[in-house]
């Protein structure tokens, strides 16, 4: 049996946790202590989360995207499949070497969606970008930390909750979406959401996408500023 082997480490800026990318055979995997963050076999509610969310804007001459976690690209990838050529969309990511992952090691797995010429990357906190935004965004999509639930980061919490979602709701142009990544339900972030103002739905999707039955599910709750 191949074992599983350690590619690098980086920490996470504020709380240093750290980050760990490791690889077997063709298979990768990002773990936060002895938490699987993020594995190249599962990603069918990756590309679910980018579907649902651009699917009221797919057919916008110049839509803006704001994607808040990189992961292995799958969401991005399946964002600019979604979208025309006249795209923007902006990532954010906390951690600088999950970018340099995404540029090297991992680029591969979703087809090098860094190189495509619609996509900036900003390495910082996507809070931080949504506070100084205005009306800018046609749809926001959130694979942070671990959903609403956060694991990783104590600071992800604000994102979540009432102030975060205020400004969210801020960021987004009239009819536009957050799309938002959960492990599972959280009754009361479905609260905050409608109470903040948003139309929500929340779909169960297949962890690794494609037909059949059985298997993890995660959740997507798609909100509409109205």
């Amino acid at each position: 049996m191949i074992p599983w082997k350690l590619l690098d480490k980086a920490q996470t800026p504020g709380n240093g946790e750290e980050l760990r990318l490791y690889q077997h055979d063709q298979d990768f995997s990002i773990k936060a202590g002895n938490y699987e963050l993020m594995n190249s076999r599962v990603y069918g509610s990756e590309d679910a989360l980018a579907k649902l969310g651009c699917q009221n804007i797919a057919k916008q001459l110049q839509p803006r995207v704001l994607i808040g976690g990189l992961g292995m690209g799958y969401t991005v990838r399946t964002t600019l499949n979604e979208l025309g050529a006249k795209a923007q969309v902006i990532v954010s990511e906390l951690v600088p070497a999950v970018v340099e992952w995404n540029r090297g090691v991992l680029a591969h797995l979703a087809g090098n969606p860094l190189d495509d010429q619609r996509v900036t990357v900003q390495e910082g906190d996507v809070a931080e970008i949504i506070r100084a935004a205005r009306g800018d965004y046609d749809a926001i999509l959130l694979d942070v930390d671990n959903g609403p639930q956060g694991l990783v980061r104590k600071n992800n919490d604000w994102l979540y909750g009432r102030e975060g979602l205020n400004s969210i709701f801020a960021a987004l142009r009239l009819r536009g979406v957050l799309a938002v990544w959960s492990s599972g339900p959280d009754g009361a972030f479905a609260r905050r959401l409608r109470q903040t103002g948003f139309e929500v739905n929340e779909v169960k999707v297949r962890a690794r996408g494609g037909g059949g039955k059985g298997g993890a599910h995660h959740l997507i709750w798609t909100a509409m500023r109205v």
